[in-house]
C-alpha cells in the first residue's frame, strides 16, 4: 500500500508542477490492462488495472517541421501494487474529422523492483530507473469537448542499458480526454 501512495504522489506533483506552465489543451483519464502480453514484451508477472491520468497541453506551433506536437505529463498507478510510473513526452493528433490517430513518445520514471528474477532464473526487473514510453491511441470525437480513445502503452529501456534483459510492460485500455481550450 505504501508503494501505491508513494506511486500517487510522485503522479500527482508532476502533474501539478506541470499545470502552470502552459494554457491546457486537455486532461485525459483512463483505465488499462496491466501487463499484457504482446511481441514488444517478455513476462514479468506483472498484472492488474491502471488508473492513468493526464494533462496535454496545446500543439507547439513552431515546431511545426515535425508535426505541431502536443507535450503531456502522464501519471499511472497500478491497483495491485505492481509497477506505477509518471512521466512527460510529445503527442501528435493524426486527422481531422471526428476520428484520428494520436502517437506518442515520452519518458517515465516508474516504481517497480530493481531487482526481481523468476522461477526460471531471468531477471524480469525492468532495467532502469527511467524508461522510454512510446504509445498509441485511437480515438473518435463524441463531441467538440469529449473523445474517447483506446490506448497502448509500452514502457521499457529498449536494452540501451542492459543488453542481456528488458522485459518492458505493456498496458492496453481506454482514455476519456475533456478539451479545456
Amino acid at each position: 500500500m505504501n508503494k501505491l501512495r508513494h506511486a500517487l504522489a510522485m503522479s500527482l506533483s508532476c502533474l501539478l508542477f506541470a499545470v502552470p506552465a502552459v494554457q491546457a489543451q486537455e486532461v485525459f483519464v483512463g483505465v488499462a490492462a496491466h501487463g499484457v502480453n504482446t511481441p514488444f514484451t517478455l513476462e514479468t508477472h506483472e498484472r492488474g488495472t491502471d488508473i492513468q491520468a493526464g494533462y496535454r497541453f496545446a500543439p507547439i506551433e513552431g515546431w511545426g517541421a515535425i508535426g505541431k506536437p502536443a507535450p503531456f505529463v502522464i501519471a499511472s498507478v497500478n491497483t495491485r501494487g505492481n509497477t506505477s510510473f509518471a512521466g512527460a513526452g510529445l503527442s501528435w493528433k493524426i486527422g481531422k474529422g471526428q476520428f484520428y490517430a494520436r502517437p506518442e513518445i515520452g519518458l517515465v520514471i516508474h516504481d517497480g523492483p530493481s531487482r526481481r528474477i523468476g522461477k526460471d532464473g531471468k531477471h524480469t526487473e525492468l532495467g532502469s530507473r527511467v524508461l522510454f514510453a512510446p504509445g498509441i491511441g485511437i480515438g473518435t470525437q463524441l463531441s467538440e469537448q469529449i473523445a474517447i480513445e483506446a490506448s497502448w502503452t509500452h514502457v521499457s529501456h529498449a536494452r540501451l542499458f542492459n543488453g542481456e534483459q528488458n522485459p518492458g510492460i505493456d498496458m492496453m485500455g481506454v482514455r476519456l480526454g475533456w478539451r479545456l481550450r
